[in-house]
């Protein structure tokens, strides 16, 4: 094994997280079930439209109404018929008097619905911007052709690009399958406007995402896109190119770990773990059949994930680690400084992993 590889292999040990804040995120894990999060009283009091003096028909319910019935239906993860009936019970058990719109009036107005991408928390605060893009299977010609005939075929899919700061979605684009993480990076980066740091994987390594985030960048900010495999010196001098170059010489010299741990490349497991969340509570595929509808279902996913950010959040602490290829054999205690367990391993399997152990006659 080179000495290049030795140095860029994961250490051979796992680490154990304990939640210190485990009485407050119970208690926000069980008010994510509350309904009155979403049907507050400032919903019902505008639950119906407004009249306006335009020509045609006057709506019958307000925006507000219509991306609350669609936040439950994506919520529980109902069809729009289940909804309508969801929401007529829920207003039969409150008393209220308050009319539901039917199946067809949610599906008309989901594709016309100006919906945007709730921004919570300060904002005059730090800004560490984490970028990241994932695939969310749509119903298209070849999910219908495996369901019918048997048959594999590419399925359809759409791109999620999300931007996170502190555990909160700050922006969001939703692209057809074609579009690469590059183009879509500074439209993500113009809707948060300016940041502190900006970190990416290497999809981001291009010119013009660096040209976009120096934009933006405020002074003393730190651009932390991981540069390709193959990345060499720029011999361009321009300032959105300088701080890639002392990447990518930081790389060459001292490996690939010790740049992840000095220049803050950890963040990226923020945006991971967001969509880690995201197929887990929502759903890894969209139910809308059309574009304008998909990129409301995402926005409102979007709302709920920060949401359910705002209600609490779990805080974690390294408490012990353990070899990774000998679980159980030596653990550490971080909090009292002390070795909990040493095994030592008896058996030629454990003391060589790798080779196996001579067999007995």
């Amino acid at each position: 094994m080179t000495q290049l590889h030795q140095r860029n292999r994961h250490p051979k040990y796992r680490k154990k997280y304990k939640i210190r804040n485990w009485p407050s995120y119970e208690r926000s894990l069980i008010n994510r079930g509350d309904l009155t999060l979403w049907l507050s009283e400032d919903v019902i009091q505008s639950w119906n439209s407004d009249l306006d003096q335009r020509m045609g028909r006057p709506k019958l319910y307000s925006d507000l109404a219509i991306e609350t019935a669609l936040t439950l239906r994506l919520l529980f993860k109902l069809p729009l018929r289940q909804t309508e009936g969801f929401l007529k019970s829920i207003f039969r058990l409150m008393n209220v008097g308050l009319n539901v719109p039917d199946h067809t009036t949610l599906s008309r107005r989901n594709s016309t619905l100006k919906t945007k991408l709730k921004r919570i928390g300060n904002p005059r605060g730090r800004v560490d911007l984490v970028i990241d893009s994932t695939g969310l299977v749509i119903h298209g010609e070849g999910r219908w052709t495996r369901h019918k005939h048997g048959k594999r075929k590419r399925r359809g899919w759409r791109k999620l690009h999300i931007g996170v700061s502190n555990g909160f979605i700050v922006a969001h684009y939703l692209s057809e399958d074609r579009k690469t993480d590059g183009e879509i990076a500074p439209h993500l980066i113009h809707q948060v406007g300016r940041i502190d740091s900006i970190t990416a994987d290497k999809a981001y390594d291009q010119s013009r995402v660096y040209e976009a985030a120096n934009d933006q960048l405020k002074e003393g900010g730190q651009i932390n896109i991981h540069p390709r495999t193959n990345a060499v010196v720029s011999a361009s001098d321009e300032a959105a190119l300088r701080q890639r170059n002392l990447h990518v010489k930081s790389i060459d010299e001292d490996g690939v770990l010790p740049w992840k741990r000095t220049s803050g490349y950890y963040r990226q497991s923020e945006v991971e773990n967001m969509f880690f969340r995201y197929k887990n509570l929502i759903g890894d595929e969209l139910k809308a059949r059309n574009e304008n509808s998909r990129r409301v279902e995402s926005v409102i996913a979007c709302n709920i994930l920060n949401q359910f950010r705002l209600l609490g959040s779990p805080q974690s602490k390294l408490v012990a680690w353990y070899l990774f290829r000998f679980p159980n054999i030596l653990t550490f205690d971080l909090a009292t400084c002390r070795l909990i367990s040493c095994k030592l391993p008896t058996s030629p399997n454990l003391t060589q992993p790798g080779r196996r152990a001579p067999k007995r006659s």
